[in-house]
C-alpha cells in the first residue's frame, strides 16, 4: 500500500490563504470594481449579508479543497515544482474550465470569467506550491 503524507497545518494555512488571497484579489486595489460591475452588485447589497457566516462557509469549503489537493499531492516525493504544477493543472484544467462553461450558459461576460477564473487558477497554484514545499 502506498504511503500518503499530509501536513495538516499546511492544509489549514492553505484554507486561510483562500480568504487572504480572495480579500486581495477582490479588493479595490485589484478587481473589486470590475467584479462588482460584472455581477451588477452595489455596496448596499453587502450590507444585508452576514459576513461572518459567509467567511466561515468559505473557509470550510477552502478546507475541503485544500485537503483534496493534499491527498492528490500526498506522495512523499512531491516537491514545490510538482505541487505548483498540479495546482495549476487542477485550477486551470478542471476548476476554471467548468466555472467558465457554467458562466457561458449563465450569459456571463468574459471579463467576469477571467476575473473569477484567474482567482481560481492563482489560488490552486498557490495551495499546490504550499503543499508541495511544506512537507
Amino acid at each position: 500500500m502506498e504511503t500518503i503524507y499530509i501536513n495538516h497545518i499546511a492544509v489549514f494555512v492553505c484554507a486561510l490563504l483562500n480568504l487572504v488571497v480572495g480579500a486581495l484579489w477582490y479588493s479595490p486595489a485589484l478587481f473589486y470594481k470590475a467584479w462588482k460591475k460584472e455581477n451588477a452588485l452595489s455596496d448596499e447589497d453587502f450590507k444585508q449579508v452576514n459576513m461572518g457566516k459567509m467567511y466561515l462557509i468559505s473557509f470550510l469549503l477552502a478546507l475541503i479543497m485544500s485537503y483534496n489537493m493534499a491527498f492528490f499531492l500526498g506522495d512523499p516525493g512531491t516537491d514545490w515544482t510538482w505541487g505548483t504544477t498540479a495546482g495549476f493543472l487542477a485550477g486551470f484544467g478542471w476548476s476554471a474550465m467548468i466555472f467558465a462553461t457554467i458562466a457561458i450558459f449563465e450569459l456571463k461576460s468574459w471579463k467576469y470569467i477571467l476575473i473569477n477564473g484567474g482567482y481560481i487558477v492563482f489560488y490552486f497554484s498557490l495551495i499546490g506550491f504550499v503543499l508541495g514545499i511544506w512537507r
